[in-house]
């Protein structure tokens, strides 16, 4: 267990201080910042705009853009936070904190564990954990982004290589977690994926 956690020592009080961290990183990743900004800023329910979805995207669909943005740096944050305020005292506190926040932003309780897709958490959780895979995973999107103008499709193989990065880094125990996070992140972008495969997925830009 010590070498899949990159070396870290892990005894009874780091599996009590991991299972604190998880609980505190749920409780900040599902703050629905796209709901409190929409909200906040006259701009509707947000879960009866577009998607229905609270994530910077479909904030973005109320013709908000500043509000789409500070959604997307916010959801981002609250994974990166999450990472900081465990990271003194351990890898496995920092790595629980990024689960626990990944998983309230797609499973917020407040919401009936109907929650965003996690492209911006998973982001955020990344540059407190390694911050040069989270460099690579920002290029590797901006790369698909560009190359094809779908978003989603940018965010899967962002996701997918954001794991062969972190083992290339020489941290396996992130790049485990990774794995476990670019799998619900794909899981719940499976409409997309289905809209993509038939040709149907919109492209950025696109009205």
């Amino acid at each position: 267990m010590n070498a899949w956690l990159d070396g870290a020592p892990v005894g009874a009080h780091g599996w009590q201080l991991a299972a604190a961290a998880l609980a505190v990183g749920y409780l900040l990743g599902s703050i629905p910042f796209g709901m409190i900004f929409t909200r906040l800023f006259g701009a509707g329910d947000l879960r009866k705009i577009g998607s229905g979805n609270i994530g910077a995207t479909n904030v973005l669909r109320t013709g908000r853009k500043g509000l789409a943005a500070a959604t997307l740096l916010c959801d981002a944050l609250k994974g990166t936070l999450a990472v900081l305020l465990a990271a003194p005292f351990g890898l496995l506190p920092a790595l629980a904190a990024a689960l626990g926040a990944f998983l309230g932003h797609l499973f917020p309780v407040w919401l009936k564990f109907r929650g965003g897709k996690g492209v911006a958490t998973f982001l955020g959780c990344l540059i407190g954990l390694e911050p040069l895979a989270a460099l690579a995973f920002a290029v590797v999107w901006l790369v698909v982004a560009f190359t094809t103008r779908y978003s989603s499709l940018a965010a899967l193989v962002a996701a997918a290589a954001a794991p062969i990065v972190l083992f290339l880094l020489g941290a396996p125990g992130t790049a485990w977690l990774f794995i476990l996070l670019a799998l619900l992140l794909w899981q719940r972008h499976h409409d997309n994926i289905r809209r993509l495969m038939s040709g149907r997925e919109s492209r950025i830009g696109s009205k």
